[in-house]
């Protein structure tokens, strides 16, 4: 557990994985490896990367090596059963193709052990709609790289609102050119600047 812990933190995708499989094979369980090393592992980057002490490019190594170990694991995991801590829906808005702010946060909430349900770039207000009815998660988060493609976010919030799912779900927001005020104005519950402060959030929402 300990070895493989530190090749995610060191960001070792390929022996990583591979050990994730000799432990599989060995009879661990992958709740175990989930909670014991992989999620450990994460946490730890993540702290280390809130206090400056190692760099975003550090942070996306380790966090691909973690969704390698994810993509061995998975199987092995009933989704949604334990082990997830619950789920969450993330999406680029409509317009924009930006992705690499909303791939990070996925891979550092599944990580933490979300079920993450990733609807790619360019979504749709009535596509985060459909996810949110169809997959009920506990947290939706919005992502939004452009000022031009910002107030896709209200809309989104405001098409949640008028199918009557608003209340059922808190909503994080995030991208480079959105600020904490944003949030308020739209009636989102939270701001992210970045992965870690997004999955803290998330995990408070599954909390409460």
């Amino acid at each position: 557990m300990e070895q493989l812990a530190e090749l995610v933190k060191e960001g070792k995708a390929e022996e990583a994985a591979g050990r994730v499989r000799e432990l599989l094979d060995g009879g661990a369980s992958a709740d175990a490896l989930m909670k014991e090393a992989m999620i450990p592992a994460m946490e730890e980057v993540g702290d280390l990367f809130q206090q400056g002490k190692v760099y975003l490019p550090e942070m996306l190594i380790a966090a691909r090596a973690m969704q390698g170990c994810m993509d061995v694991i998975k199987p092995a995991m009933a989704t949604g059963g334990p082990g997830f801590l619950g789920k969450v829906v993330i999406g680029t808005v409509r317009g924009d193709i930006h992705d690499i702010g909303k791939n990070l946060v996925g891979m550092t909430l599944e990580g933490a052990g979300f079920e993450v349900i990733d609807l790619g770039v360019d979504v749709s207000p009535e596509r985060f709609t459909e996810a949110v009815r169809e997959h009920s998660p506990q947290v939706l988060g919005i992502s939004a790289l452009l000022t031009t493609t910002m107030l896709a976010m209200k809309d989104t919030i405001d098409a949640l609102r008028e199918a009557g799912l608003r209340d059922g779900v808190k909503v994080m927001i995030g991208g480079a050119a959105v600020r904490g005020e944003f949030a308020g104005e739209i009636g989102a519950d939270f701001f992210g600047p970045d992965s870690t402060s997004a999955r803290d959030f998330a995990r408070e929402a599954i909390s409460r």
